[in-house]
């Protein structure tokens, strides 16, 4: 799927931990004919220690994360991608989508008693219900960025998504 005007879909599905980005995400890619990637996969084993003990990564922890995420992005510009990461400020955003055109920002959110609930059910990933709060705390939304309610039926998060890209 293309934007008006040509340009590939490159849509980062975002959220704090919990709002079901991973779950979605594979599933709004499919929708748009296009890649998906989990930023979960980027991190280097240091950052997954910290953040499997409960530790919240710094922005310097971060930067190398980012700009890996931005050259995935950017290698994949020509036909679209879409990527479930938290990018949780304005400035990690901008690191996101620096110099590519067209790239989008749709957060899920739901209430914490229900992200933190789904992080307690999780099993087998690293970021656990230790890490929401910080999460919650850094979480800047506003601008550009499109929100849609995560506490509802996955089929109708999945089509509030693609709304949103669409309009």
């Amino acid at each position: 799927m293309r934007y008006d005007g040509g340009v590939p879909t490159t849509l980062v599905l975002m959220g704090v931990a919990g709002s079901g980005k991973s779950t979605v995400g594979p599933r709004v890619a499919a929708a748009l004919g296009v890649a998906f990637f989990d930023a979960d996969d980027f991190h280097d084993a240091g950052a997954i220690a910290r953040m499997a003990a409960g530790v919240p990564l710094d922005d310097a922890a971060r930067r190398p994360w980012l700009e890996r995420l931005h050259a995935l992005l950017a290698a994949h510009a020509a036909e679209g991608a879409v990527l479930a990461c938290s990018a949780l400020t304005p400035s990690y955003r901008a690191i996101l989508a620096e110099g590519l055109p067209g790239v989008r920002f749709v957060a899920l959110v739901a209430p914490a008693t229900v992200l933190g609930q789904r992080l307690a059910d999780r099993r087998g990933h690293y970021a656990g219900p230790d890490l929401l709060a910080s999460q919650l705390d850094t979480l800047e939304l506003g601008g550009a960025v499109r929100t849609v309610d995560a506490d509802r039926p996955v089929d109708e998060v999945v089509g509030a998504v693609l709304d949103a890209v669409r309009s």
